[in-house]
């Protein structure tokens, strides 16, 4: 038992003299880089007892072989913190490293590091215990603790703010690079810029870029517009050299421009003024441009112009509406060569033949009121030129006394085939008075005259324009209200098909007389769309008759071509109809004149619609007719102010009207009537 204990005891002290080295070397290579912060942190009056203290002066030689390595193993700004918080904290530990107190780019996340091993954890902290003073422990731990955050804290922030300087710094640096690439790369471009291109100062549009046919007049009004705007600006501010050299450009850019559409109108001088105006433009902006001012002188120019433009609107309705209600002095010449004709003739060669075919029920009968001969000639020619068999149809035409010889020695010379054509005169028909026609009466009553005749209404072309739809003489005409006593004309008929003068029959029309119109007087093609020709837009409906008896959406149709029951006329007392509400509108608060209006409400329920086939309308005003229509179209109609026979015709439609008239006729051509 005495040699197992001291063998035993042997085992111990030879395990624990190997353990007591390698302890020591744990130790000295834990100590290394703390006992360096530690030397670092040193006061002045611990000096002392390092040299009294072998302990120490071994600390010393530590520290002293850890500086050797020092700026090898830490950057500058790891110095700069070390440095700053040796001198304002004292002695720096690696709890400093450990609060944060570093940079987040450096700063220690752990013993797990390169400068602590974490195998010893314990050992460590005994060792820095160790190296700090013996006198209040505890109170001194608390006091560093509490002082160790700010001063960290502060360098931190100064460099963080450096950081930031620096960057803001690279980032400005990176804009004025910008900026000057910019400026570098138009000052390029400006060089490479025509100088007789500057001249185009005022080109707002791209499209002035374009080689086109006008692209220079179009540049100059833009100069004109610009100038117009700085002249305004240079007399507001008082210079006056500027605006008396601009009001001279302006005057030279505008005789130069002249009338001028393309730029082959142009004058030669025009690219010289051009360049002119541009450069004084260009002068002008350096010294009068003000974006608020530019911009409220166009305003004001923008409104001028569509002030004026509306007043051209209103002109062109007024003298389109005059041209239409006017006769070419081609067709003038015609009237007044044919009516000295008739008139030389002897009365028994003024008559026409098959005159026992005028009240023959059992024909196809025209009714046709006209005072243009040849749209007339037009209206006969055609429905002949189409029909099966030309022999069964009666023309019944009636005129005034200023057309009837010429109307009457047309169809003598031109007679319309196998066809029978009667004309009459409307002032011979002496039933139609004051007495028993309204619109007569009304025409003869001082308010009427007052209205049509006096000059006291505008006499402007702008201010006129209003009323003057409703000034026009057809509606004065009784040639136009005579459809309303179509059975007082023609008593003895069943049926007629009335047709306006403006229309071209391009199908045989005896298919109209089968039409069954269920007990209804007048058969038409309907004109409404979905919100357009219906009644509200033709009738007045704030007037309480109006409103009591008819539809606002009740479906309008057209005048032009109309089947009319005569029968059914008299039974349900027509005209008699037309009179009561005629009556009532003397004073033009139901309607204004015309015949549509009192045609709709005359024959209010009484209509019978026909295949749009049979009337196709718009070629006097819509440039947009579908050409299959036309050409399938029974009738078409030239309804508007655009009449075939006028100059202001659409070019487009006129062919349709024109293959009916003969121009080598000799009176077309002693009239100087072409195509």
């Amino acid at each position: 038992m005495k040699r197992g204990l001291s063998g035993a005891g042997i085992h111990r002290n030879k395990g624990g003299g190997s353990r007591f080295p390698l302890a020591i070397i744990i130790l000295f290579v834990v100590l290394v880089p703390l006992v360096f912060f530690v030397g670092r942190g040193l006061h002045p009056t611990d000096l002392d007892d390092l040299a009294t203290d072998p302990g120490k002066q071994n600390v010393d030689w530590r520290e002293r072989l850890a500086l050797q390595h020092f700026k090898s193993l830490f950057t500058k700004e790891v110095i700069d913190v070390i440095t700053a918080s040796t001198s304002d904290m004292g002695p720096l530990s690696l709890d400093t490293f450990k609060k944060n107190n570093l940079s987040a780019s450096w700063k220690v996340v752990g013993t797990d590091t390169s400068v602590v091993d974490s195998s010893e954890p314990s050992q460590a902290a005994a060792v820095v215990g160790k190296e700090t003073p013996k006198g209040n422990k505890e109170n001194s731990s608390d006091d560093h603790a509490q002082l160790i955050g700010k001063p960290a804290d502060l360098v931190r922030r100064q460099l963080r703010e450096k950081r930031r300087i620096k960057r803001a710094s690279e980032l400005i640096q990176q804009d004025d690079e910008a900026i000057v690439k910019l400026e570098n790369a138009a000052i390029e471009r400006s060089k490479s810029v025509d100088s007789a291109v500057l001249g185009k100062y005022s080109i707002w549009r791209k499209e002035n870029e374009n080689e086109n046919s006008d692209s220079t007049v179009r540049l100059m009004r833009d100069q004109m517009i610009m100038a117009r705007v700085y002249l305004t600006i240079a007399k507001m501010k008082n210079k006056v050299d500027l605006y008396q050299k601009l009001q001279a450009r302006l005057k030279e850019s505008q005789r130069a421009l002249g009338e001028a559409a393309t730029d082959a109108d142009l004058h030669h001088s025009a690219p010289e003024r051009m360049k002119a105006m541009g450069q004084i433009l260009s002068k002008a902006r350096e010294q009068l441009y003000d974006c608020n001012l530019v911009t409220g002188k166009l305003r004001a120019m923008l409104q001028s112009a569509d002030e004026h433009v509306r007043s051209l609107k209103k002109q062109s309705t007024f003298l389109s509406q005059l041209a239409a209600k006017t006769i070419p002095n081609a067709i003038h010449c015609l009237s007044m060569r044919l009516t000295i004709e008739y008139y030389l003739l002897p009365p028994e060669k003024r008559k026409f033949p098959r005159r026992e075919n005028l009240e023959n029920p059992n024909l196809y009968h025209y009714a046709l009121f006209s005072d243009n001969v040849l749209a007339a000639s037009v209206v006969v020619n055609s429905t002949v030129t189409n029909a099966k068999d030309s022999s069964k149809h009666v023309f019944h035409l009636v005129t005034d006394k200023l057309n009837f010889g010429a109307m009457n020695m047309w169809f003598l010379l031109n007679p319309p085939g196998k066809a029978t054509i009667h004309v009459e005169n409307v002032d011979e028909f002496k039933w139609l008075n004051s007495s028993y026609c309204p619109v007569l009466r009304q025409l003869e009553s001082a308010a009427m005259k007052e209205y049509y005749f006096k000059a006291g209404h505008p006499t402007t072309l702008s201010s006129g324009a209003a009323n003057l739809k409703y000034r026009n003489p057809k509606y004065l005409s009784m040639l136009n209200h005579l459809r309303f006593y179509l059975p007082q004309v023609y008593p003895k008929l069943n049926k007629i098909l009335f047709l306006d003068d403006d229309i071209v029959v391009q199908k045989d029309l005896t298919g109209l007389w089968s039409v069954d119109l269920h007990g209804k007087v007048n058969g038409a093609v309907e004109t409404c769309g979905e919100s357009f020709h219906r009644f509200d837009k033709y009738l007045n409906f704030t007037n309480p008759h109006i409103a009591r008896n008819f539809d606002p959406n009740a479906c309008g149709w057209a005048y032009g071509m109309n089947v009319f029951d005569l029968k059914e006329w008299k039974k349900k007392d027509i005209t008699g109809i037309y009179h009561k509400w005629q009556n009532m509108n003397e004073d033009r608060v139901l309607w204004k004149l015309g015949t549509l209006p009192p045609g709709l409400i005359t024959f209010y329920g009484l209509t019978h619609p026909l295949e749009k086939s049979w009337h196709v309308l718009g070629l006097g005003y819509n440039p947009s007719v579908d050409r299959t229509e036309i050409e399938n179209a029974a009738v078409i109609h030239y309804n508007g102010n655009m009449k075939p026979w006028l100059d202001l015709a659409m070019t487009r439609y006129r062919s349709y009207w024109t293959k009916y008239i003969r121009y080598d006729h000799p009176y077309l051509r002693t009239c100087n009537l072409s195509e």
